[in-house]
């Protein structure tokens, strides 16, 4: 059967039959024809980015369930303090900067439109910013359609967007997590049209709160099946829930570790070429299950962020920094390549 998958991974054919069967088999065999399919497809190299984590605000509307940062200090940043929260960022050579923070009223696409512009006027720096529920939420309030504010959000600077608000895309599941987000369809129709209009992104997968294996199955696949249409996301994110201080931590105790591992081989089997690059995220689940993830058909660590207040609210205890020449010790660590990319994958000397 591994052999099959395999073969059926590479040619972008396995099917959500295959998937649950891989539930059922050895896990140790489905660590290694993870493995394998990521030497395959990617080689021997483990990327990471040098970014910056902005989080502009702690106000939100929306109300998910699994939410630690909501109103958590009670903050709200300037532009002149985001601004000064860049440069910091350019001062050490980051190529990336994550703006993310809830939702709010005022949060048009002319708020976002003008904080890109005053970022891009004054820094040469990757802009990774807004998720389909902040994009869905700026068009509302500014009465134009989710296409035409992406638009006017590229033509003032925004190189790609992010792919959370993502959770686990079955909608009875979000009826629980996130009842006022955007639904499965919206978001997929938002990140259809960002693809279309040139904007890439990155996908994610919220996992380990109330969902199934059979939910996360189906939302790998509507991701390679975006992918399959759009070509547009850059990577796989797979975000562990974190249930400290939430309502859903309440329920849930995460998934265990060796879910973890489960999940990020199972995405690279899934996903096969057509997604090619899957984070192992050292801020959630730490750097040495990360290490373990590399092994289990993850290539790339994520980012140093220099800040992340959202897990760090939720309970994450594995820090906020890796530095470039720790994240060259984690991959060196496990007898693997460091590679610094952009947010694009192209790599960076």
């Amino acid at each position: 059967m591994m052999e099959n998958i395999y073969q059926r991974s590479l040619d972008g054919e396995i099917t959500r039959e295959d998937a649950i069967k891989l539930l059922d088999s050895n896990h140790f065999q489905l660590f290694d024809i993870a493995d394998q399919l990521r030497q395959k497809i990617v080689g021997e190299e483990v990327t990471f980015v040098a970014n910056r984590n902005i989080d502009i605000t702690d106000h939100c509307i929306i109300g998910c369930t699994f939410c630690s940062f909501r109103d958590n200090i009670g903050y709200e940043m300037t532009t002149e303090e985001i601004l000064e929260s860049v440069k910091e960022a350019v001062n050490v050579k980051a190529t990336e900067i994550c703006l993310f923070g809830g939702v709010m009223p005022h949060m048009t696409v002319e708020y976002y439109s003008d904080l890109f512009r005053a970022i891009k006027e004054q820094f040469n720096i990757e802009l990774h910013s807004l998720s389909p529920v902040e994009v869905y939420h700026a068009a509302k309030a500014s009465n134009v359609t989710t296409e035409e504010a992406l638009a006017s959000f590229k033509d003032a600077g925004l190189d790609t967007l992010t792919g959370a608000s993502a959770e686990i895309l079955v909608d009875s599941v979000r009826a629980k997590l996130c009842p006022n987000k955007v639904s499965t369809q919206e978001w997929v129709d938002i990140i259809t049209e960002a693809h279309q209009l040139g904007i890439p992104s990155t996908s994610t997968i919220m996992y380990g709160s109330i969902e199934s294996w059979e939910d996360r199955i189906d939302h790998l696949f509507i991701l390679r099946d975006i992918q399959q249409e759009t070509g547009g996301f850059t990577e796989l994110v797979p975000m562990t829930f974190l249930g400290e201080n939430n309502l859903m931590g309440q329920e849930s105790n995460g998934a265990s570790g060796l879910d973890d591992l489960k999940l990020h081989a199972l995405a690279r089997i899934i996903l096969g070429k057509d997604i090619p690059n899957i984070q192992a995220s050292w801020i959630k689940i730490g750097t040495r299950m990360a290490q373990m993830a590399l092994c289990c058909g993850a290539n790339d660590l994520g980012g140093t962020m220099m800040e992340d207040l959202i897990s760090i609210a939720a309970g994450s205890a594995h820090g906020e920094y890796l530095s470039r020449q720790e994240m060259h010790q984690v991959i060196e660590g496990i007898g693997r390549i460091p590679a610094e990319r952009n947010t694009r994958y192209e790599r960076v000397h």
